[in-house]
């Protein structure tokens, strides 16, 4: 039937032939749970066929179990657990005895230690490898494992009873249960639960949780071959490990219509990565009892509490040799060869092995990566382009000349730098700087802090068809966030005692009243703006340390003869800003290790009501803090540094104490450069070291004794118990490093074009030190469903654009470009070389006898009767003595205008990029449509044939109208 149902054969009415009466029974096949010939006493009997599909039911209480799954396929979880008595599914038909003093898992539960079995259910005596991921009888897989250690404290019999409770209402859930004793187990502490889904419970979820399933092969011909492939050759992995899968056509998938989809086998039908979904699903709603007059439920708080040590679902193999087994497809092992080594950072990703291994929103993690590595290349060239301009330019740089050469440089005597301590000294002692300082201040910043802004909208736009088409790839086009809007935390079920109806669903559900919100809200509010605070006073303090120590280093290099070499390319202020700076890259870390977990408690202290819901408030409040931690010191540079100095007669100080800090004769740029490259490269360098060489100490050592085992002493279960956890927070501070390290190459870019390849290089590093950590140092994640990034979307749209306004106000108030530009067409007195004579222009007088006492220097050996200083001011003897001149004002409206013209222009090719780039390429769309197409013509026909049968097995006046009425449904939907 399922074979006239996809070529679309109508049914007749008239004829109803004796071969598509239900009446007679299909030839039966053997289940996938149970070889020929076995005779396991926990082995399933073989039930008639119904509706051409094999059934499989249990006998006694298990039937009735599987029956009031399939009757009840909405009720929660919750509700089937905590039903009557009668409803526990006895899962297997022998009792383990237990030695005195061991723990009793429950009457339904197989252990290992000391359990004497029937000799008509004798298990196979064969040596199984312990490497196995599957239950004794080699045939049942295990799905999900839980560990716990048997201690004896004062809490013992508590933990036992949670324990035994949550196990019980497992098995009423219909999961199977099996025990390793601790006997078994390398230390001989650990009691190991290993939990399989049964096919009715798989199907069950599976229409709950809407999970696709296939239903036809994709008979849409691939795309048109790429012309380039041939050179991408070098990069390309084999199609078996790119494609693992065919492509289908999916539908959700629905108990009741399992002849529409492609089942081959039963015991594969599901993945392991939506096996272990489905059974998460299960253990975080389960309950495990009543404490303080309230129901607690779910493997978190049991986690929390110390009842369990572990719930993970298995690798299924070690990475680094293929499984014994061939039912095992040792994915785990070819993840690793193909794309987990560093060797292969220059092969492409094997994103659809990653989505069926580790599912959905790893997936996409790793796919969004991947996709601004690829696109930080062309960024990375351009910048070092722009790099090399300036590295060959510097040469012929006038500005770098003038101040070098003795005559000039050599002859202009500079006011000091700080108060009585500090002492009069030439321009020229600042000549290296000055030259290095051209290689990130000429003309080709400007073009680089252009192109970096259209470039981020191209990076958008692009991803945004790639997402889409991983939507559609990955059956993630219905999945939509409603979806995930009605799955309520299980934290939430818990702490919220009281219910309203829900209007959409119009079922009584908890809910947070607004007054407990609210105050909820004030406290989240008032910690995070205390910890901001925090930081900008962190930040002040950093200042005052750069403006107290200051004079120190201008003393002790003048005064020490060692450092003379030096004093040229490390100058005061430049010595200042590298301690600094390390400085300040120490408290950003102290303070992250330390907010990390408050901003944790207080999300969960606001009790989201969602997943979904949870991570993007926990997102918001750790973006907040690290966008204020990270880029405050940039902020500080870039736009305050040397702005509010004043003029010698006249500084401005910090606290009444500390005078405001100077830039350097050539500018603040290059201080800017050295922030953003310490500050960058430190958090890349500490981050790679946290990710990759932390976990692979705490691995080691805790494997350090069971190492040299050979494997059938060390189980799979207790290897993957040694491995480190990867948290549900996992993904975000993955998603948190890359969205910070985008900040520093968008916001500041104009200042250091070499950005973009330091960022490249440390994300190609990144993907394989991800992937290996993934791999190799964690265990499996359970898998999870993301249709996209979710809100870094938004954060990276809104960096976008704040970017734009960074980079034009860097060019116009940080760099020297607009005052040179200002002279250049306006006061240049000489038309061979326009800017010759610039740095005397930009550098006003000053009447040392006009000094303050407390601004004065204690020393003037040399008598200088005149100073000069950075800024346009009249000189002393006019009539407007230390006031702005009209140049300062002209140079003043020329960076305003500079930043609106940039801004506009930089916005209007960004939103008419937007808009010529479709956000879903031509094809998916197709795709979609087609699908969408063929999957209700499957369904129509499935309905109509079984309208069919209906009317052949007897009421044919009712189903005839029944039929009028489907065709007429099915007619209408095809001509919409």
């Amino acid at each position: 039937m399922a074979g006239r149902l996809l070529a679309g054969t109508p049914p007749d009415f008239r004829f109803c032939s004796a071969q598509t009466s239900p009446a007679q029974p299909s030839p039966a096949r053997p289940s996938p749970l149970r070889p020929a010939g076995s005779a396991h006493a926990w082995a399933r009997p073989e039930a008639p066929l119904r509706s051409g599909r094999s059934r499989r039911q249990r006998k006694g209480g298990g039937a009735a179990t599987m029956n009031r799954l399939g009757r009840r396929a909405n009720e929660t979880l919750i509700e089937m657990a905590l039903s009557a008595d009668d409803d526990i599914a006895i899962l297997t038909k022998f009792k383990p005895s237990h030695s005195e003093g061991e723990e009793c898992n429950g009457p339904e539960t197989i252990s290992t230690a000391g359990s004497e079995i029937p000799s008509s259910s004798e298990i196979d005596k064969r040596h199984q490898s312990k490497d196995s991921i599957f239950f004794r009888d080699g045939v049942r897989r295990i799905d999900f494992v839980l560990s716990y250690v048997d201690d004896l404290n004062k809490e013992w019999e508590k933990k036992l009873e949670r324990r035994k409770e949550f196990e019980s209402n497992l098995q009423k859930a219909g999961l199977e249960l099996e025990t390793e004793d601790k006997k078994e187990s390398e230390d001989g502490k650990i009691f190991f639960v290993k939990i399989h889904a049964p096919w009715e419970v798989l199907i069950t979820y599976a229409e709950v949780l809407n999970i696709k399933v296939p239903i036809r092969e994709n008979d849409i011909p691939p795309m048109v071959e790429n012309p380039l492939d041939c050179v991408l050759f070098p990069l390309r992995l084999p199609e078996k490990v790119m494609h693992p899968e065919p492509d289908y056509f999916t539908a959700p998938f629905s108990k009741d219509k399992q002849e529409l989809y492609l089942i081959n086998d039963e015991s594969t039908f599901f993945s392991p990565s939506m096996r272990n979904r489905i059974v998460n699903y299960i253990l975080t709603r389960c309950p495990y009892g009543t404490e303080e007059g309230k129901k607690k439920f779910g493997i978190k708080r049991l986690l929390n509490n110390g009842t369990y040590t572990a719930a993970y679902p298995l690798h299924d193999c070690q990475y680094w040799k293929k499984a014994s087994d061939p039912n095992c497809d040792s994915e785990r092992y070819t993840l690793y060869m193909e794309w987990a080594r560093f060797l292969r950072f220059y092969k492409e990703q094997p994103l659809d092995l990653i989505r069926k291994y580790y599912g959905e929103k790893i997936g996409i993690y790793f796919a969004w990566l991947g996709f601004y590595t690829e696109m930080l290349f062309l960024a990375a060239v351009v910048g070092l382009i722009c790099f090399l301009y300036g590295l060959f330019t510097m040469d012929e740089n006038m500005s770098s000349k003038e101040i070098c050469d003795p005559a000039i440089g050599g002859e202009i005597i500079m006011c000091p730098l700080c108060d009585r301590d500090c002492e009069y000294w030439r321009l020229n002692t600042t000549c290296e700087s000055s030259q290095y300082s051209h290689l990130f201040d000429n003309v080709a910043t400007l073009f680089f802090a252009i192109f970096m802004g259209i470039w981020v909208t191209l990076f958008l736009e692009f991803w945004k068809r790639r997402q889409a088409r991983l939507k559609y790839e990955w059956d993630l086009v219905d999945f939509e966030e409603e979806q995930q809007q009605l799955q309520l935390r299980p934290e939430y079920e818990a702490k919220c005692t009281q219910k309203k109806k829900n209007p959409v669903t119009q079922e009584m559900e908890p809910y947070l009243p607004l007054t407990s919100q609210a105050v909820r809200f004030c406290i989240s509010g008032a910690t995070v703006l205390f910890w901001v605070s925090l930081i900008i006073a962190s930040m002040i303090a950093v200042i005052v340390y750069r403006l107290a120590v200051y004079a120190a280093f201008a003393s002790l290099m003048e005064n020490t003869q060692t450092l003379q070499p030096i004093s040229g390319l490390l100058t005061p202020q430049l010595a200042t800003s590298v301690t600094a700076s390390c400085l300040n890259f120490v408290i950003i870390m102290v303070l992250n290790f330390f907010y990390e977990r408050i901003a944790i408690w207080i999300t969960d202290m606001e009790i989201p009501r969602t997943h979904m819901e949870y991570e993007n408030r926990l997102t918001m409040k750790m973006f907040l803090f690290q966008f204020v931690n990270y880029y405050s010191s940039c902020f500080y540079v870039a736009f305050f540094k040397g702005k509010f100095v004043g003029y010698p007669g006249a500084y401005t100080y910090m606290f009444n104490r500390w005078r405001n800090e100077e830039c350097d004769p050539a500018g603040c740029l290059i201080e800017l450069t050295t922030q953003l490259t310490i500050v960058m490269a430190g958090k890349q360098i500490w981050g790679n070291i946290q990710e990759a060489i932390v976990p692979w100490i705490c691995n080691w050592w805790g494997r350090r004794k069971a190492r040299n085992n050979p494997e059938n002493l060390y189980s799979r279960w207790e290897q993957d118990h040694d491995l480190q956890t990867f948290g549900a927070l996992g993904l975000f501070y993955e998603y948190l490093e890359m969205v910070i390290q985008f900040g520093f190459i968008t916001l500041f870019v104009a200042s250091f074009p070499l950005a973009p390849l330091l960022a490249l290089m440390n994300n190609i590093l990144e993907i394989r030190v991800d992937s290996w950590k993934l791999t190799t140092q964690f265990r499996r994640p359970v898998a999870a469903k993301a249709h996209s990034i979710g809100v870094w979307q938004e954060i990276l749209n809104g960096m976008a654009i704040l970017s734009v306004v960074t980079n034009a106000f860097i060019v116009a108030f940080t760099s020297d470009m607009i005052p040179r530009l200002v002279y250049y067409y306006a006061y240049s007195e000489s038309e061979d070389s326009p800017m010759s004579g610039y740095i005397n222009n930009s550098l006003s007088v000053f009447q040392i006898s006009d000094f303050r006492p407390r601004n004065e220097p204690k020393e003037n050996p040399e008598n200088f009767v005149i100073c000069r200083y950075r800024d346009y001011r009249y000189p002393p003897g006019h009539e407007r003595k230390y006031l702005h001149t009209m140049q300062f004002w002209h140079i003043l409206a020329a960076k305003l205008a500079f930043i609106i013209i940039m801004e506009h222009v930089v916005f209007i090719v960004k939103f008419f990029v937007a808009w010529m780039i479709p956000d879903v390429p031509a094809d998916v769309k197709a795709k979609i449509k087609r699908e969408k197409y063929l999957t209700q013509k499957i369904l129509h026909e499935y309905e109509l044939e079984k309208l069919k049968e209906r009317l052949c097995q007897g009421d044919k006046r009712a189903t005839e109208k029944e039929f009028i009425a489907t065709e007429g449904r099915m007619e209408l939907s095809r001509a919409i």
